[in-house]
C-alpha cells in the first residue's frame, strides 16, 4: 500500500513538473521563442527565476503569485496549468497503470492542453503542437498499433494516416463551404492541422465523431459570445481538443450506446 501511495505522489509531482514545462510552451511558442533557452524568466521584469522560485505549484503559492524582484503579479494561469496537469497525470496513471498506452495518453493530453490555452490566449495553434503531434501520432500508431485496434505495425500506420487525411479534409472542406456561404473566413488553418493531428491518434471513425461533437460544445459558447459579449471571435481549437479527448477515451462505448450496441 505504501509503495502504491508513493507511486501516486511521484506521478503527481511529475505531472506538476510537466505542467511547468507546458507553461513554458504556452508562453513561448506563440511568440516564436525557444522553449529551451534562455532559462525561465519573469514575464514582467525579465529577471531570471532562481531554482527555489521555480518549484511547480509551491513557488506560486509561497510568493503569492508575485515576482520576487519586481513584485509584479504573475498570471494565475501558471498555477492552474500545473495543478490541472498534476491531477490529470495522476488520473491517467490510476486509470491506465504501467503501460506504453499511458505515455501516449499523457502526450496527447499535453498537446491538447497547450493547443487549448494558446488558442484561448492568442487565437492560434502552434505548428509545433499540431504538426509535431501529427508526426508523433503516426509514429506511435506504428509502434503501438493497438491504438487503432490493430496488431500489425503497418496497419497501425495506415489507420493513422487515413485518420489524419480524413480529419484534415472534413474540416478544410467545412472552411471552404463556410467561406462561400458567409463571405468570410470560417475555419482557421490551425484547426485543420489540429484535427489532422487528432486523426493520427484516433483513426478516421473517431475523428469524424470529433468533427460532429465539437460544434455541440462550441454552440452555447458561441451564442454567449455573440449576443452577450457582442463579438464573433471564438477560437474553435479548445472545442476540438475537448471533443478529441472525449473521443480518445470514450468514443467506442458512446458510439456503441448510440447505435444500439453496433460499432466496429
Amino acid at each position: 500500500m505504501w509503495l502504491s501511495n508513493l507511486n501516486n505522489v511521484f506521478v503527481f509531482l511529475l505531472g506538476a513538473v510537466v505542467g511547468s514545462f507546458l507553461n513554458v510552451c504556452i508562453h513561448r511558442l506563440p511568440r516564436e521563442e525557444s522553449i529551451v533557452w534562455p532559462s525561465s524568466r519573469c514575464p514582467l521584469c525579465h529577471k531570471p527565476i532562481r531554482w527555489y522560485d521555480n518549484i511547480p505549484i509551491a513557488s506560486m503559492i509561497l510568493l503569492k503569485g508575485r515576482c520576487r524582484y519586481c513584485y509584479g503579479r504573475i498570471s494565475s494561469r501558471y498555477l492552474v496549468v500545473e495543478l490541472l496537469t498534476a491531477v490529470s497525470f495522476l488520473w491517467i496513471w490510476l486509470t491506465f497503470g504501467l503501460a506504453i498506452q499511458t505515455l501516449v495518453v499523457a502526450l496527447l493530453f499535453s498537446l491538447l492542453f497547450i493547443a487549448t490555452v494558446v488558442d484561448l490566449e492568442h487565437q492560434i495553434i502552434p505548428d509545433e503542437v499540431s504538426l509535431g503531434g501529427l508526426g508523433a501520432g503516426i509514429v506511435l500508431s506504428t509502434v503501438v498499433p493497438s491504438l487503432h485496434g490493430e496488431t500489425i505495425w503497418f496497419k497501425g500506420s495506415i489507420a493513422s494516416l487515413l485518420g489524419a487525411l480524413v480529419g484534415g479534409a472534413v474540416i478544410y472542406a467545412t472552411g471552404v463551404v463556410g467561406k462561400l456561404v458567409f463571405r468570410k473566413e470560417a475555419m482557421g488553418g490551425g484547426d485543420v492541422k489540429l484535427l489532422a493531428m487528432l486523426g493520427a491518434f484516433l483513426g478516421w471513425k473517431k475523428v469524424v465523431f470529433v468533427y460532429v461533437l465539437a460544434p455541440f460544445f462550441a454552440l452555447p459558447v458561441g451564442l454567449f459570445v455573440k449576443f452577450v459579449k457582442r463579438t464573433e471571435i471564438i477560437p474553435f481549437g479548445p472545442f476540438l481538443s475537448l471533443a478529441g479527448w472525449i473521443a480518445f477515451l470514450w468514443a467506442e462505448p458512446i458510439l456503441a450506446w448510440y447505435w444500439g450496441g453496433w460499432f466496429i
